[in-house]
């Protein structure tokens, strides 16, 4: 038997990740500057702004309070604003298509 078949997996989730793509939508509804939307250079940015960010972990729902703390600390929400924009300006100049 392989190992994830023994365990559930499926229940670890990356909550950074969620909030990544949120405020992505949102930094990009009111991005001033023209850039390519397709979904090879949006997924790229999400991508970007997760691996400049600490991730949040959680096995179970009790975690997603954990998340809500973390958002609430200026520190991490700072961070992660700052860690989408710096990657909406990455893949606007150096996008992964002609």
């Amino acid at each position: 038997m392989a190992f994830t078949d023994e365990y559930d997996f499926d229940i670890l989730k990356n909550e950074a990740e969620k909030l990544v793509i949120e405020d992505l939508e949102k930094q990009l509804a009111v991005y001033a500057n023209p850039i390519c939307r397709c979904n090879e250079c949006v997924v790229d940015m999400a991508a970007v702004a997760l691996n400049a960010v600490k991730p949040l972990y959680r096995v179970s729902l009790l975690g997603t309070q954990y998340t809500a703390q973390a958002m609430n600390e200026t520190d991490y929400a700072r961070t992660l604003k700052t860690a989408v924009a710096q990657a909406i300006e990455k893949v606007r100049k150096n996008p992964s298509h002609d």
